[in-house]
């Protein structure tokens, strides 16, 4: 499940950005619950948006990924990192439609999913993603 080319590289397959380059983020919601509040997340979401990363356990990207939603969670105010693992949130990632780790949501205030990327995300994108969250 795991997105790794082997040289530590993830692939991020998804447009986004208006100059036409890739940052990992869409606008996909995955066709799952309309809001995910803390029963389905494990934790309390954020005041203001959640950052919500399924990994797995042997994923290399997952855990820098997890580095870098951390950090960005700590730098914004009422922003949160939720980490929820996807082999034992089986009934979540299906109804996400999450095919591979790490695969991060971006939630807005009310948990309604507003952003999504599958691969490892650039801290710079996460920042831009988390902007249609809050």
């Amino acid at each position: 499940m795991c997105v790794d080319e082997g040289d530590g590289v993830t692939g991020v397959r998804v447009l986004g950005r208006e100059d036409g380059r890739d940052d990992g983020f869409d606008d996909r919601t995955g066709g799952g619950p309309a809001r995910l509040g803390a029963a389905e997340l494990g934790a309390e979401p954020g005041r203001r948006a959640s950052l919500v990363q399924f990994s797995s356990a042997f994923c290399q990207p997952c855990r820098a990924t997890r580095r870098i939603l951390a950090e960005v969670a700590g730098m914004v105010e009422g922003v949160v990192h939720v980490e929820i693992d996807a082999e034992e949130r089986l009934d979540l990632v299906r109804a996400l439609g999450i095919e591979k780790t790490p695969t991060v949501l971006v939630l807005d205030a009310t948990g309604r999913v507003v952003r999504r990327a599958a691969g490892m995300p650039r801290k710079v994108d996460v920042i831009a993603a988390l902007g249609a969250a809050v």
